[in-house]
């Protein structure tokens, strides 16, 4: 199967006299730009030579919120955020941001070969971030040799399930599906 670009799904807007609206990408983009402002939270931060350590956050509108510390040289992988969507942000060092253009399909697949044109890469250094919808798949790497790097992450509604994918030149493949209750 082919999977080829798309266009990120636009927002929804309450109607007047209803329930408070979820968080939308914007408000999640906005809720990380001022959390990594906060000085004093991005250095409490305890960071580990080895691995990635993490702070969960109370995030807007009943989000998951989180701040993470990078080691030189790590990264996540490709994966997806299921159902959810987020924003993170660069608070010190910077990020490298792999991401695919493109809107596959949900479930019902193991592998799929991707079109030449979906790939895209982001370089995020301190005070640079990014918003993104449902199913995106995506990796973030600390490429640097010799930096850690702290970023503030937050997704709505709060993680469902992770799914993980191993990836070879255009062939993107299903490898693992995590749940919260792995992760405890």
């Amino acid at each position: 199967m082919s999977v080829s670009p798309s266009a990120s799904a636009p927002s929804a807007t309450p109607a007047a006299g209803s329930a408070p609206a979820a968080p939308t990408q914007a408000d999640l983009l906005d809720f990380v730009r001022r959390t990594a402002a906060d000085a004093g939270l991005i250095a409490s931060l305890p960071l580990d030579p080895e691995g990635r350590t993490w702070v969960h956050l109370e995030g807007p509108g009943g989000s998951e919120a989180w701040l993470i510390g990078w080691p030189p040289g790590t990264g996540t992988g490709w994966h997806d955020h299921a159902e959810s969507i987020g924003a993170f942000l660069t608070a010190a060092g910077e990020l490298k941001e792999n991401s695919l253009a493109a809107r596959l399909p949900t479930d019902g697949w193991k592998t799929l070969e991707l079109s030449e044109d979906v790939d895209r890469e982001r370089q995020l250094p301190a005070g640079r971030g990014r918003s993104f919808g449902r199913h995106h798949v995506h990796e973030v790497l600390n490429e640097s040799t010799a930096r850690h790097a702290i970023s503030v992450h937050a997704y709505y509604p709060p993680l469902p399930r992770i799914r993980r994918y191993s990836r070879s030149g255009p062939v993107l493949r299903l490898e693992q599906v995590e749940r919260p209750e792995d992760w405890q």
